[in-house]
């Protein structure tokens, strides 16, 4: 009798070709397979597309409920989902060397979600977008001042340059009057970049772990009592498109990290400056908000500044001061 096994017969483990998880199998091993810095940069589109949809989000919401509700729920939310990670290590997790530094960086990271959030509101989405990359600039700045980093005429020329875009877009009227939201956006992106400065010193202290239980909690504690104060009872819609930020949020930070830890920063970096794309398409169709043409200009400026600073920071040999979990509005 032929022992051979019947290989006709299907594994029951084995999914079905015409089964959603055979797809998302075969797609997953079809992209494991692709060089480090095409997964890298897959992972920052991602990372790129879903902020986008927060911050559209947050527009949204913000012509009806105040940015300090939605900043606390949305803390609320994301502490909820990196709970897991967090309580475990409690109340070890809280044991820093810097305390200082960590109030720093909380005070910092609330003013960058603030301050950014409310020029997401109040601004066209292109533009606050736009004006969001110069933290690139601020970054090389700090470095200078607090870390001591010795900066060339290149890189010095760049940043120049980029704020010169930036100036552009900032619109200064004749009076020398500027919009104070276009400012707000200016100082979230100061903000944001003082952030990063302060976790790259962190990081030689203190675990990750730490670093994000005191980021998780502080935030949502400095905006309790402002968020009471202006408190509006959501509607069930703006309960879930609440929870849609808290989602995108996390999701966002997500795919920003997977993409530093699968590609090269300097390989992948400016990939991210597609969220203008985003912001710019989303502010049209849902807002009726197209760019001017000086935000045309001044970003265009200020993206090709950035992705020099970059390149040249990797013909140089050295690494840009920034980390993969505080881009744009996600501090």
């Amino acid at each position: 009798m032929d022992s051979t096994p019947d290989k006709t017969t299907a594994d029951p483990a084995e999914p079905k070709p015409s089964s959603p998880n055979h797809f998302i199998r075969r797609l997953a091993e079809r992209i494991g397979q692709l060089p480090p810095n095409t997964i890298g940069a897959l992972w920052i589109l991602l990372a790129a597309f879903l902020f986008s949809i927060m911050v559209t989000l947050i527009k949204f919401l913000g012509q009806d409920l105040s940015v300090f509700q939605i900043l606390v729920v949305r803390q609320v939310l994301m502490l909820l989902i990196v709970a897991p990670k967090i309580l475990p290590g409690l109340p070890g997790s809280l044991a820093t060397k810097r305390p200082g530094l960590q109030l720093t960086r909380i005070v910092f990271a609330t003013s960058a979600m603030l301050l950014g959030f409310t020029a997401i509101i109040e601004m066209p989405l292109a533009d606050a977008t736009a004006i969001s990359f110069s933290k690139t600039f601020f970054i090389t700045i700090f470095a200078i001042w607090f870390l001591g980093e010795q900066v060339g005429k290149h890189r010095w020329g760049a940043t120049i340059v980029g704020f010169l875009g930036v100036l552009l877009m900032l619109r200064p009227s004749g009076e020398g009057l500027v919009d104070p939201f276009a400012m707000m956006a200016l100082g979230s992106a100061a903000c944001a970049g003082m952030v990063m400065i302060v976790i790259r010193i962190l990081t030689r202290t203190d675990p990750p772990n730490t670093i994000l239980t005191y980021q998780a909690m502080g935030v949502g504690l400095i905006m309790i009592i402002p968020a009471w104060m202006t408190w509006q009872a959501p509607t069930l819609e703006q309960w879930a498109l609440l929870a849609a930020v808290g989602f995108f949020s996390w999701a966002g930070q997500m795919a920003n990290i997977k993409a530093f830890q699968a590609g090269e920063a300097t390989a992948i970096a400016s990939l991210d400056y597609t969220r203008l794309l985003y912001a710019t398409l989303f502010g049209a169709l849902i807002f009726s908000q197209w760019p001017g043409v000086e935000t045309l200009i001044g970003a265009s400026v200020v993206i090709a500044a950035s992705i020099y600073t970059v390149r040249r920071e990797a013909i140089r040999g050295r690494q840009l001061a920034r980390a993969s979990d505080g881009r744009g509005y996600s501090n």
